[in-house]
């Protein structure tokens, strides 16, 4: 190719990327593919426990090409959001390139928790082909996904860091978080983190870093810490337990949390360096972050740091990990979150009528969809998978993917907010088998080296084709992309009222039907959870609702009959 050539295609995907982060938010209904590049590219089956990168192989930011892009958008994914980005700390030895070593004591599984920093100006040298140039590979994966018409969110985990943290790659003029921090003392508002003085910290008893067979010089069930530092999830202990986030330490962000109190004028020093942080990212093309454990950050914080990274970008989205109902409000209106995760809510009460338990009703939804009115409901981010719950597929779980089909079209158009899978959702990864750290839990591990069985059937050998899944996968997988790419388009769907009419069709405790309506567009949508029972609507009765109006299946586009047999574990969208 010739430089002048070269250069202009260059150029093109540079102002294709600039104008992708400028553009206006139009419509909250995101749908968001999350991802690790860590396992979405890895072609390997071997999956050995506690298998190293070499033995089981990882996936590397150069495998998400634009053909694998090009199929996610066909999928009706507009964000990608790409989860365990930034250096964390692993067991993997990559001293050879200026990288400190960790105490594999203090680290989750072979290739380490990506919750567990220990750069947050650098990458994770895993993902790169050549670890040197490892930043410039991810400026290239972003550049590429905004030239497919992509955008792109990542993790933000401002909370804890690893207790090895320590930045290699930072910026002129940066200060490590600790580095001016008074040890002396248990608690100071100019400290970065919490202490317990002439504690030692101690490793948690029964942890066997990287499994039995595992040797390494710094492995000795010992780590030097001392002072202690308090452990992430708030452990004022220097013995964490091995539940705990025991490879994380405690970020102090004004508040005092033994005595109640907070200093927050002046700004903690804290909050300037993870505001600095977000900015360097921003400034990367980074279109929106998730932002680990919110909860446990101030809200004054979020109130503060939103803003001045909007300065950057307009329309940058912040999506809060959340656990708390009580606290959504204030953390979307004060906050200036744009959405939160809705787990205790619509999943925790769709999980049992998927499970098929024998007390799950409907009635639980509802009192959430309540909950949740006065526009708060929009800004809820809805899914039935992700890295911290289990896989449908998985034998805890469902076992069948089939089997949470009409929760998925609940999930993906009971509000206007926006609505995530998981990387192999869609074709039915099931989490199976003992990878190391996290054990035979019902997930996709995030901790060890590993591939994901069902997607790489879809993988095909990196061709993102499909050419390994199976009739029912290639099933499974079509209800989603008519689902998701129905979400995107239909008007009703993305910002229409939402009208409950479950008891003038008279249904039961395991099916549901609600409007989603705008002036010109209306969509019904009816629900069957049920594994055993079907669901029949009359003609007459569904004409007291749809006023003898015809009705098309916008899931295969096709006419709908005037009365309706709603058959186990599916779900319709009517228009009419």
């Amino acid at each position: 190719m010739k430089k002048s050539t070269l250069f202009l295609v260059l150029l093109a995907c540079s102002l294709a990327a600039k104008a992708q982060v400028n553009e206006p938010i139009s419509n909250h209904k995101l749908v968001i593919y999350q991802l690790l590049p860590r396992y979405f590219g890895n072609t390997n089956a071997t999956n050995k426990l506690y298998g190293s990168k070499e033995e089981n192989g990882v996936g590397k930011f150069n495998d998400i090409t634009p053909k694998a892009l090009q199929e996610l958008k066909k999928l009706g994914v507009n964000y990608v959001w790409y989860t365990g980005v930034v250096e964390h700390a692993t067991m993997t030895d990559y001293s050879a390139y200026g990288i400190k070593q960790d105490d594999p004591d203090i680290v989750k599984g072979k290739a380490g928790s990506p919750y567990a920093i220990k750069d947050y100006y650098d990458v994770d040298p895993d993902l790169a082909v050549d670890v040197k140039n490892r930043m410039e590979e991810y400026q290239n994966l972003i550049n590429r996904t905004h030239a497919e018409g992509l955008k792109m969110i990542m993790d933000f985990i401002p909370n804890h860091v690893a207790r090895t943290y320590q930045s290699d790659a930072k910026p002129a003029g940066v200060i490590d978080f600790g580095a001016q921090d008074d040890k002396t003392k248990a608690y100071s508002p100019q400290n970065d983190y919490y202490y317990i003085p002439e504690k030692n910290f101690v490793v948690p008893a029964g942890t066997e870093a990287g499994g039995a067979q595992f040797s390494h010089p710094l492995k000795d069930g010992k780590f030097d810490e001392n002072p202690a530092k308090v452990t992430g999830n708030n452990v004022f202990s220097e013995k964490p337990s091995i539940d705990d986030w025991y490879e994380t330490m405690k970020l102090n962000y004004g508040y005092d949390l033994q005595n109640g109190k907070n200093y927050l004028d002046p700004v903690p020093p804290v909050w300037t360096k993870m505001r600095d942080i977000l900015v360097f990212w921003a400034k990367k093309g980074v279109d929106g972050f998730r932002c680990d454990v919110a909860e446990f950050v101030p809200v004054e914080f979020w109130h503060w740091v939103i803003p001045e990274v909007r300065k950057i970008n307009p329309n940058m989205v912040f999506i809060a990990e959340a656990y708390d109902p009580s606290k959504y409000a204030t953390y979307v209106s004060y906050g200036g979150f744009n959405y939160m995760y809705d787990k205790v809510g619509l999943y925790d009460a769709l999980k049992p009528l998927i499970k098929n338990e024998a007390n799950a009703s409907v009635a639980t939804m509802r009192k959430v969809i309540q909950s949740q009115e006065g526009g708060l409901s929009n800004h809820m981010l809805r899914f039935l998978e992700n890295h911290d719950e289990e896989r449908i597929a998985s034998k805890g779980f469902a076992q069948k993917p089939e089997y949470a089909k009409a929760a998925m079209v609940l999930t993906a158009t009971l509000g206007s907010g926006p609505v995530m899978i998981y990387s192999g959702q869609e074709v039915g990864e099931q989490g199976a088998g003992i990878e190391g750290f996290g054990g035979d839990d019902n997930r996709s591990t995030i901790f060890d080296y590993w591939g994901q069985p069902q997607h790489q059937q879809w993988l095909n050998g990196g061709k993102f084709d499909g050419g390994g899944l199976t009739a029912a996968q290639k099933s499974l997988r079509t209800f989603y992309q008519q689902l998701l790419t129905l979400v995107q388009s239909n008007k009703a769907i993305q910002s229409g009222t939402f009208t409950d009419v479950s008891a003038e069709l008279g249904l039961g405790n395991t099916a549901m039907a609600f409007i989603r309506s705008t002036d010109t567009e209306r969509v019904l949508v009816l629900a069957n959870f049920s594994r055993a029972n079907r669901v029949n609507i009359s003609a007459k009765t569904l004409q007291k609702i749809t006023k003898q109006a015809k009705l098309k299946n916008l899931l295969t586009a096709k006419p709908q009959a005037t009365s309706v047999k709603l058959l186990p574990n599916q779900a319709l969208i009517l228009s009419f």
